[in-house]
């Protein structure tokens, strides 16, 4: 069986993926929420705009209390559920 190796360091620039960091601190809080929440693509432009609109500590409390209290189905129903509740 053969690995795969690149053959010089201009092949491994080749295969590089640049990766953009988020460019606000809110973008990086709804990544993270899509990520943990398992968030449907549908969905997406949601979170981004709730974690814009609201302050970080509100947000992080319905993320805690989304994870604490809905163990199963669809959490990210009930996320929405409670930052629609401000």
């Amino acid at each position: 069986m053969k690995i795969n190796k690149p053959e010089s360091f201009k092949d491994i620039l080749a295969n590089k993926k640049i990766v953009k960091p988020p460019a606000y601190p809110w973008q990086d809080l709804a990544l993270r929420i899509i990520d943990e929440l398992k968030i449907p693509n549908f969905k997406r432009n949601a979170v981004f705009k709730v974690c814009k609109e609201n302050p970080k500590q509100f947000i992080e409390k319905c993320l805690n209390d989304t994870k604490e209290l809905c163990k199963e189905g669809e959490s990210w129903k009930y996320f929405f559920k409670l930052t629609s509740k401000k």
